[in-house]
């Protein structure tokens, strides 16, 4: 099912390859392969996913804020890529189990994530901020490509336990050159796991561009392994929810894994400790902005006057209520004492653990006792 390319210079940036059900001027296309997945997708759900990544994109702005004004000491933007994680997370049954990295914003956003869970860890406050069983979904992974490991066992065990759930894992371009995501291939494809990788193809590698590590199609990489793929739009929101239809049903119902590249790009820094000035030419960035996932969907809609502006302002006052809600959750966060460290690092205590809280509470007292000693003198 991969969109195909014919060799030609710097071709793992082109777009015209890619399967796409809308245009960058709302133009609905009809594609043989993506139609059929998409064929309840009336204007109500268009609209749903219309708002879904207006809120996303509305987070992302007041975490970008929040790190710029100290608040946070860190924050990942996913601007310009919230088709391709609203429109591929749509697809997800509640029981599938994603492993996303440290960027998906509107994955996290779709399975459930409260305002608190996107800002508290960047904040420092905790390790993970939600149950990843109460989401379905694990711990937003730093480490690059690590998580396509993760979804692979996690699918062999599916596979193990007879069941029918699908697993994914979300990964950048810069991650298919590590070892791990080719390794998780490997063995995906050799016992059959129901896996889907997502690479989400932004260009940029933090300053290294996709053309270094890639001069063919990353989708074409998968074959090899004996994985079916996709290469597509990934500013095209409805083209992701059919292209992650299609790889979740294939790997539910017992067929293995499915690679899917979303081509897309990051509007943003890598991450608000990055300038990409430096190394980006603003052409490039214009180009990309004229292709912007939000306006496309709003353009389609109009096309069918199906956008008014009571509902523009619904979904405007929706994302500010979110941002207003991450705001809150950052500022009234609760700076933990330094002996909750040891908390939760078992599920239940031992004796072992109790000592080390009793060396550390000592270890902290230590300081009390030089501050009143000092006083004394």
């Amino acid at each position: 099912m991969m969109h195909t390319l014919s060799p030609t210079a710097d071709h793992a940036t082109d777009t015209d390859d890619v399967a796409r059900l809308i245009t960058p001027d709302g133009e609905r296309l009809a594609d043989r392969e993506l139609d059929p997945w998409v064929a309840d997708v009336d204007a109500e759900a268009l609209r749903g996913l219309y708002r879904d990544m207006t809120v996303v994109r509305r987070i992302d702005t007041e975490g970008v804020a929040l790190q710029r004004q100290g608040q946070l000491g860190l924050w990942a933007p996913c601007q310009g890529q919230e088709a391709t994680q609203v429109g591929t997370a749509r697809a997800f049954r509640a029981d599938d189990f994603v492993f996303p990295s440290y960027r998906e914003i509107g994955v996290g956003f779709v399975r459930g994530a409260a305002p608190a869970d996107f800002v508290l860890a960047w904040r420092g406050e905790a390790h993970s901020t939600y149950n990843p069983y109460d989401l379905n979904t694990a711990t937003p992974q730093i480490i690059i490509g690590a998580q396509a490991l993760h979804a692979v066992g996690y699918g062999m065990g599916i596979t193990f336990d007879g069941t029918d759930q699908v697993a994914a894992a979300y990964f950048g371009d810069g991650a298919t050159s590590q070892g791990d995501v080719n390794e998780a291939m490997v063995f995906a494809s050799s016992f059959r796991a129901p896996v889907v990788f997502v690479c989400t193809n932004n260009q940029w590698a933090i300053s290294e561009p996709v053309t270094v590590q890639a001069k063919f199609p990353i989708a074409g990489r998968a074959p090899g392994f004996g994985i079916p793929s996709l290469r597509v739009d990934g500013n095209d929101v409805l083209a992701c929810l059919a292209a992650m239809r299609w790889a979740t049903d294939h790997a539910r119902t017992g067929n293995g894994p499915v690679f899917l590249e979303a081509v897309t790009y990051r509007m943003g820094p890598h991450t608000t400790s990055d300038d990409p000035t430096r190394y980006r030419d603003k052409d490039e960035v214009e180009r990309w902005r004229r292709r912007d996932p939000l306006a496309r969907v709003e353009a389609l809609l109009r096309r069918r006057d199906e956008f008014s502006d009571e509902f523009a302002r619904d979904v405007a006052a929706e994302a500010d209520r979110w941002g207003a809600e991450v705001r809150a959750a950052t500022l009234n966060a609760r700076t933990k004492e330094p002996i909750e460290i040891l908390d939760h690092v078992y599920a239940e205590p031992h004796v072992g653990l109790d000592a080390q809280r009793a060396d550390f509470a000592a270890y902290l007292g230590s300081f009390s006792d030089a501050v009143a000693g000092g006083e004394a003198r």
